[in-house]
């Protein structure tokens, strides 16, 4: 019992956090409804489509990670003891509200929102050491300059993230407990861009720069 009520609170404060609709806000100040353009997605790809402004799609992506970042802390600050569990459970909370938002059924009827990535970026901020994170930047900036493929650079940069995780773990440089954490947003993330992945198998997917 001591555990599951700071947990329950820590999921309900990710949850809530990650579902703010930051793409939905940032689009409706551009005079856009980011749901009729383009794929529909509240994310940042989606917002540079909608409003033609890498600048209001980067803004999108800085608050959805930064919402994801304060639901880890949260987390961490509720639950002291099982910091490993704390982490789990938010970055779950947050993906989740993210992705399914309860703020943005209020607005449309339906339960949606963005894929994720965002949200999951801010949580591996909290727990992936520097290196990791520099090392996905530069891998997404390759990846986007020499492709336009912003799906690609995400799913590849998150791969690398996982795989060079799983390497520190098994040389015991992090908490084995952080598999779960692993495990959990690498499922939310191909759940949620699993077309996208059968469209680059294709060779159908959008490309950065094409029209909405």
């Amino acid at each position: 019992m001591e555990t599951l009520l700071p947990a329950v609170a820590t999921f309900i404060c990710a949850y809530l956090l990650g579902s703010i609709p930051t793409a939905y806000l940032i689009g409706k100040l551009r005079g856009v409804d980011i749901f009729a353009i383009g794929s529909g997605n509240m994310g940042a790809t989606n917002v540079i489509r909608a409003t033609g402004r890498i600048t209001w799609g980067g803004l999108v992506w800085f608050f959805d990670s930064a919402k994801s970042v304060i639901a880890v802390l949260v987390g961490l600050r509720l639950m002291p003891d099982a910091l490993a569990l704390a982490t789990v459970i938010a970055s779950v909370g947050v993906m989740l509200g993210h992705n399914w938002s309860i703020f943005v059924a209020m607005i449309t009827g339906k339960l949606r929102g963005g894929k994720g990535a965002a949200a999951a970026f801010g949580t591996l901020l909290v727990v992936a050491p520097i290196q990791v994170i520099a090392g996905m930047l530069v891998f997404f900036g390759v990846i986007l300059a020499t492709t336009r493929l912003v799906s690609l650079g995400v799913l590849s940069m998150f791969g690398l993230a996982v795989v060079w995780m799983v390497v520190l773990i098994a040389q015991q440089a992090m908490p084995s407990d952080y598999l779960f954490y692993l495990a959990a947003i690498t499922i939310l993330l191909l759940m949620k861009f699993r077309e996208n992945i059968e469209r680059l198998i294709a060779g159908t997917e959008r490309r950065l720069g094409d029209h909405a």
